[in-house]
This record gives structure tokens, C-alpha cells and sequence, in this order.
């Protein structure tokens, strides 16, 4: 469905089914250069377990208008206003990789419509190198080689998944490609330029980190969920940056035994 956020466009999948008054919500936020349509599984899981599931489409990203945002700030800021216009009350904020960094951050500035954050492949702070920002800040199909080579294990480079007809390099080449120019590199200025890893948060929390992510290494997540209090933590042996795509059945189950437990 589409909603109106600061007089722009926002596009918000609900996993296919309306949302209901008083309902709890939970809220996905996708990773650079991404869009909705990684969390179609969990969207559509919680959606038909009672909650008001609602995937969005950052601005410039996917369906939603707008400019992409350079900051994880206006991030936060930007996704209290599209919470606002839901009617959500407190929400479960459900966050990979740079979308961990905008839950994370929505927990600090907004506790009060927080109920719980999810973190995935998350790090704070988020560093990029230098050779993938300058080729993002050029466009450049390198860019997104670099990203989909580092986000995957070497056993999903070769397809080693659990749910048959998944060509997970081909989906995160593919998804990369269809984001408009100039949004990943203000996606990767925002992670890179982040570092609230001193800001409380107070609400429960779950951290699922990927033992064989070079993104955001399973390591620099560990030191994240220390600085959480009420933290659940989940470690994906073998997995890379791309969870949702190669252990999306151990995410799912992750986070459904972390929202069963609030």
C-alpha cells in the first residue's frame, strides 16, 4: 500500500494482508540499496500471526519518492513520521545491515515508540572502504560486484540453500542494480558516517549475526548486542552478510522466537 509521509509517496508492503486496529506492529527496514521485498517472508509470516507487518521502502529506494537520505538521523526521524501516519503506537523494529543502524537509532531518539529492536548483520559503527565508496559515489557497477561478492558466504556462492530455486548471487546482483543512481552511495555515506555505538537503548533487543559476513563481521555485532541490555543473540554459523536470502528460514525462526519471548 502506499501512504503519504512529508508530502511524498511511501510504499509499505504488508505482507498481503490489511492492517487491523490494535494490532501490534512490527516494522522491516531494508539494507543499502535495497528495498522491501527482501523481508516478503517475514512480512507475510507475521502479518498471518496477528501483527500489523509492515515492510517500507526508504526514500528514492524501491516504490517510495523522494531523495535518499545521507543520514542515519533523518533515517530515524524519517521513520517515526511513517509510524505516525500507520498509527502505530510502539512498534517491533526489525532492521538489516544499514536498516539495523536505523532501528538502532529509532530506539535512542523515539524509546517511547519502541517496544523491542531486531538487528541484523548489524555493526556500530558501520565503516565502508574507500574503494567501494568511491565506486558507488561513481556509479559504478563495481560497487555493487564488491557488495554481492562480500554479503555471501562461499557456500552461497555456490547455492547452497535450504529452499530450492533460490540464485541468491543472482537475486543480490539484481536487487543492487534496480537502485537509482546515486542511492547506494548516500545509502553507504549514511552507514559510514554513523556512530551512536555510546547511545542507550532500553528496550529488549535481539542481535543475529552471520559467522562468514565480511560486511559487518559476526565479531563487530557481538560487540553491539554487549552494549544492549535484555539482548538475545543468535549466531548463523557459515552465513553471510545476506542472511534473509542464505539462512532465511534461521532469521525467521529467529525472530519469531525473539517476539514470542516480549
Amino acid at each position: 500500500m502506499y501512504v503519504d509521509v512529508n508530502a511524498e509517496r511511501v510504499f509499505v508492503s504488508t505482507g498481503a494482508s490489511r492492517h487491523q486496529p490494535d494490532a501490534p506492529a512490527i516494522v522491516f527496514v531494508h539494507g543499502a540499496g535495497m528495498d522491501h521485498s527482501v523481508w516478503v517472508m517475514l512480512s507475510r509470516y507475521f502479518a498471518r500471526h496477528g501483527f500489523n507487518a509492515s515492510a517500507i521502502d526508504l526514500p528514492g529506494h524501491g516504490r517510495s519518492q523522494g531523495e535518499p537520505l545521507n543520514t542515519i538521523d533523518a533515517m530515524g526521524d524519517w521513520l517515526a513520521d511513517v509510524v505516525d501516519v500507520l498509527g502505530f503506537d510502539k512498534s517491533i523494529i526489525v532492521g538489516h545491515s544499514m536498516g539495523s543502524l536505523v532501528a538502532h537509532r529509532f530506539a535512542v531518539t523515539h524509546l517511547d515508540r519502541c517496544r523491542a529492536i531486531a538487528l541484523l548483520g548489524t555493526s556500530v559503527p558501520m565503516p565502508v572502504t574507500e574503494a567501494l565508496m568511491m565506486a558507488a559515489a561513481d556509479n559504478h557497477h563495481a560497487a555493487i560486484e564488491m557488495i554481492n561478492t562480500w554479503s555471501h558466504s562461499s557456500q552461497g556462492k555456490v547455492g547452497a540453500n535450504n529452499n530450492p530455486g533460490v540464485w541468491m548471487m543472482g537475486i543480490g546482483e539484481r536487487l543492487l542494480e534496480r537502485a537509482g543512481r546515486g542511492v547506494l552511495h548516500a545509502d553507504l555515506e549514511a552507514c559510514n558516517s554513523y556512530s551512536g555505538v555510546s547511545q542507550e537503548i532500553v528496550c529488549p533487543s535481539l542481535v543475529i549475526a552471520a559467522g562468514a559476513d565480511l560486511m559487518t563481521p559476526a565479531r563487530a555485532g557481538l560487540e553491539v548486542a554487549k552494549a544492549l541490555p535484555q539482548t538475545d543473540i543468535v549466531n548463523l554459523e557459515d552465513c553471510g552478510h545476506f542472511m534473509l536470502s542464505e539462512r532465511p528460514n534461521e532469521v525467521l525462526s529467529a525472530v519469531a522466537t525473539f517476539v514470542r519471548g516480549l
